[in-house]
């Protein structure tokens, strides 16, 4: 594909291609504090157990950002939110829905996405959070979709993932040295009709499934909440990661070189390296925040996307895929054009 080309969704196109729901506005917020790992903290490899060593691999993490008593999930949201809602050119009284993904600091009442709505001063907004772990993102614009595609009167929607992944990883593991915090944010609107160009921003495709029986792999459980692995992780993953982008591609009529950007939650070094390599994703369109950012977990898909729009690199009509699995365990992933 050459460098001004538009790609054309070729096939019978994805569940979202007929619905007129675009994204209009992406924004972020990261903590104001920065931890750098320094060289030392990196090359000490030794101190880490096996599975660490197994499941993180390379560390490839300079620097990541942790929030401090005041930055806490829901601040970190409208924070987000904003910046979106700025981008889409919306205020908050246009705003019907607000999705809050989070799992790292989960509380049982009340949920962050009424508190998130209304500190945004979306008074008439219906709000509430989802989980799927670190593929809170996808399960959180599959919804909204789903609602601004239906009846109901819904046409603005916010879905905004605000992680502390900084608070999930046990003191002295090579996890804690992975771990970031971040929100990120869409604003997604439905149009009154999709009678647009095939290369016009819209929504295109989601897929998500969720698999019980390995629940097991990765887990955080009372009473510290720190995240538990199995040195099976990274297979499983890169399985997952590699269905999704496959399913995405194919009913669409796809190949991974008619995608622009490959925008994948990186989890860690060697899972999202295995998947760039056996997809055959050209490393200029694959974008990850890891080293400057950590694991962010439900928030690593829409802050990267919310950097690589500010970056310059992109255009208008270019292609998004955006891949991502989560304890639970989930996979899945988005197709959209911007």
């Amino acid at each position: 594909m050459t460098e001004t080309a538009a790609t054309t969704v070729r096939g019978p196109g994805g569940i979202w291609a007929g619905s007129g729901i675009r994204v209009t506005g992406v924004g972020h917020y990261f903590p104001e504090h920065v931890v750098h790992n320094t060289p030392e903290i990196v090359g000490a490899e030794d101190r880490f157990n096996a599975i660490d060593q197994a499941v993180i691999g390379r560390l490839n993490v300079k620097s990541r950002h942790v929030a401090n008593e005041q930055e806490t999930v829901g601040y970190m949201a409208v924070r987000a939110a904003e910046d979106a809602l700025r981008a889409a050119g919306r205020s908050s009284r246009d705003i019907d829905l607000v999705i809050v993904t989070n799992w790292t600091d989960r509380q049982f009442i009340p949920e962050y996405g009424p508190t998130v709505a209304f500190e945004l001063g979306a008074r008439r907004a219906l709000g509430f959070d989802l989980c799927g772990a670190c593929a809170g993102f996808v399960h959180g614009v599959q919804s909204a979709a789903a609602m601004l595609s239906s009846p109901g009167p819904w046409r603005c929607a916010v879905v905004v993932s605000s992680e502390q992944l900084s608070r999930g990883t046990r003191p002295g593991s090579k996890g804690e040295l992975v771990a970031g915090d971040a929100a990120g944010a869409v604003v997604l609107e439905r149009a009154d009709d999709d009678d647009r160009a095939a290369d016009d921003p819209r929504l295109i495709d989601s897929v998500l499934f969720s698999d019980g029986e390995d629940s097991r792999i990765i887990h955080a459980r009372r009473p510290h909440g720190w995240l538990t692995s199995t040195a099976e992780l990274i297979e499983r993953a890169v399985e997952g990661n590699l269905r999704a982008i496959e399913l995405l591609l194919e009913r669409n009529g796809l190949e991974i070189e008619d995608i622009d950007w490959v925008l994948m939650h990186p989890g860690t070094d060697p899972l999202h390296q295995a998947v760039q390599e056996k997809a055959g994703i050209d490393p200029d369109r694959f974008v990850v925040t890891m080293e400057t950012r950590g694991n962010t977990s439900s928030a690593s898909i829409p802050i990267a996307l919310s950097e690589l729009l500010a970056s310059g690199r992109t255009r208008p009509g270019q292609l998004y895929l955006t891949p991502a699995i989560g304890s639970g365990f989930y996979e899945g992933g988005l197709l959209f054009r911007l």
